[in-house]
C-alpha cells in the first residue's frame, strides 16, 4: 500500500540525480466519471519557491527518493486547472463526519493506488495507524495493523467522502435525507465537533425542519453563530419551525436589529409568540415558557377533544397535558391523554378533569418553577397571570435549564413530544 504522507519530505532527483527539492504536497483532480482523485503533481520546495511538478515527469512516485525523466533545467512547471486538490493542504487533518457512529472523525492519511500508469486517491484513512505514519513511526505503525488485523481498519472509500462546499473539509457522502434521519440530538452532537464553517455548511444541507430541530438541541449562543451567515429568510423559516421558547432563546442572542428584521419575516402570529416571550425576564417562568400547548372547553366531550387533537393538534409537540380553560381563559382544569383515553366518547372533560391544577405565574423564578415541577413529577406546568388566565407552559427540559447542565438536560425522556 502506497499512502501520501510517504511522499511528504520526500527528496526529489533530476534524471542525473541532481537535487530538485523536496516534495511539500501533492496535487490531484477528479476527471469525468472516475470518481477518484488522479495524482497530477507533486509541489516541491526549490530553494525559496515552490515548483509544481507534472506526474509525467516522475519515473517512480513511490521511491525512497523520487526520481524525475528530465534534467533540472527541462522541467516545465505544472499549471493547475479549476478545483484542483491540494492533497495536504486541503486534505489531511481535515474533519469528516462518520454518520454510522455518529462521531467527527479527522483524515490521518490518504491511500494510492496505481492502475496502469496512473496513481489515484482510493480510500482515506481515519485510523490510528495512520495517524502513526504520519508521525513517522512505520514501524510501530505497522505493528498496530497486524494487531488489528481482525478489527475496523479505519478506511473510508474515497466513493463514500466529499469535500464539504466552500470549506476544503470532508464529509461523508451521504444524501441529505439520510443525514435528516439522524436523530437531532445525534447532528447536533456532531455539528457541536465541527469547526463553524463546517457546521454552517452542514445546516446548509439540511431542511428547514431537520435544522430547526437540530438548532433546538445546542446552546442558544452556540445557534446565534451557526446562523450568523444564513440568510434571513432560510432563518426566519428556521425559527417558525422551532418551539416558541427555543426561537425566543435564538432570537436573544442576535443583535438587535437582525432580531427585528427576521421577527418581521415571520408569520405575524408566530412572531407575536415569540415578541411576548422576549418581554420576560430570561430566568422567570415567562421568559422559559412555551405557547405551544392545547386547550379546551370543559362542555366539550372526550370524543369532541380526540377529534380536536385530530385536526388542530398536529403541530404541537406537547399534549401529554390538556388543559381546560373557560370562556375567559381562566384555566380550570387538566386532564392527560390518558385520562382522555379511558374516557367514554360521550363523557364531558368537566367530569373527568382534575380541578386541583398545580401552576406557576409568569414572575416566579426559574428555581421556583423547576422545585415545583420536581416536587409534583410534572412533565410541564402552566402559567397563569395575575387573573388565573393560562398564558403558556413550561417543559420539565426547561424549568432545570439551570439546575442540570445542558448537554444531560437534552438527553432527558422528552415523554412530552
Amino acid at each position: 500500500m502506497a499512502f501520501v504522507s510517504a511522499l511528504l519530505g520526500r527528496m526529489v532527483t533530476d534524471v542525473d540525480g541532481q537535487r530538485v527539492g523536496a516534495v511539500k504536497d501533492v496535487l490531484a483532480v477528479v476527471r469525468g466519471d472516475v470518481g477518484h482523485p488522479e495524482i497530477t503533481a507533486l509541489a516541491v520546495n526549490r530553494e525559496s519557491s515552490v515548483f509544481l511538478v507534472p506526474v509525467s515527469d516522475v519515473a517512480a512516485l513511490v521511491a525512497p527518493t523520487i526520481p524525475l525523466y528530465k534534467h533540472t533545467s527541462d522541467l516545465t512547471p505544472y499549471a493547475p486547472v479549476e478545483n484542483e486538490l491540494w492533497l495536504a493542504r486541503d486534505i489531511l487533518d481535515k474533519q469528516i463526519i462518520d454518520t454510522d457512529d455518529m462521531r467527527v472523525v479527522r483524515v490521518n492519511d490518504l491511500e494510492m493506488a496505481r492502475v496502469m500508469n496512473r496513481f489515484y486517491i482510493t480510500n482515506v484513512d481515519i485510523g490510528t495507524a495512520g495517524l502513526l505514519r504520519r508521525l513517522g513511526i512505520g514501524a510501530l505503525s505497522k505493528l498496530f495493523q497486524a494487531h488489528q488485523a481482525q478489527r475496523p481498519s479505519g478506511m473510508i472509500s474515497w466513493d463514500n467522502v466529499e469535500l464539504l462546499p466552500e470549506t476544503g473539509s470532508m464529509r461523508l457522502k451521504v444524501p441529505s435525507s439520510s443525514l435528516s434521519e439522524l436523530h437531532p440530538a445525534d447532528l447536533a452532537e456532531i455539528i457541536s465537533d465541527l469547526s463553524r464553517a463546517d457546521s454552517t455548511a452542514v445546516l446548509q444541507n439540511l431542511d428547514i425542519k431537520t435544522v430547526a430541530d437540530t438548532l433546538e438541541a445546542i446552546e442558544p449562543d452556540f445557534q446565534a453563530s451557526l446562523v450568523e451567515n444564513m440568510a434571513d429568510e432560510k432563518v426566519a423559516d428556521v425559527l417558525e419551525e422551532m418551539a416558541p421558547d427555543e426561537a425566543a432563546d435564538l432570537l436573544a442572542e442576535l443583535p438587535e436589529d437582525r432580531s427585528e428584521d427576521l421577527l418581521e419575516l415571520m408569520e405575524p402570529e408566530q412572531a407575536d409568540d415569540v415578541r411576548m416571550l422576549l418581554k420576560y425576564p430570561e430566568d422567570s417562568a415567562g421568559g422559559i415558557m412555551t405557547t405551544d400547548y392545547v386547550i379546551v372547553n370543559p362542555e366539550m366531550t372526550a370524543a369532541q377533544v380526540t377529534q380536536y387533537l385530530r385536526e388542530e393538534a398536529a403541530d404541537i409537540e406537547n399534549i401529554t397535558y390538556i388543559y381546560v380553560v373557560d370562556d375567559q381563559g381562566h384555566l380550570v382544569g387538566v386532564f392527560s391523554l390518558h385520562n382522555l383515553v379511558l374516557a367514554a366518547p360521550e363523557k364531558r372533560v368537566a367530569d373527568f378533569m382534575d380541578e386541583h391544577v398545580v401552576s406557576c405565574r409568569i414572575t416566579d423564578e426559574q428555581d421556583e418553577v423547576a422545585q415545583l415541577i420536581s416536587k409534583y413529577n410534572l412533565l410541564a406546568v402552566p402559567v397563569v397571570d395575575d387573573q388565573e388566565r393560562m398564558t403558556g407552559i413550561v417543559t420539565a427540559d426547561d424549568a432545570l435549564d439551570k439546575v442540570i447542565p445542558t448537554a444531560w438536560k437534552k438527553r432527558l425522556p422528552r415523554l412530552y413530544h
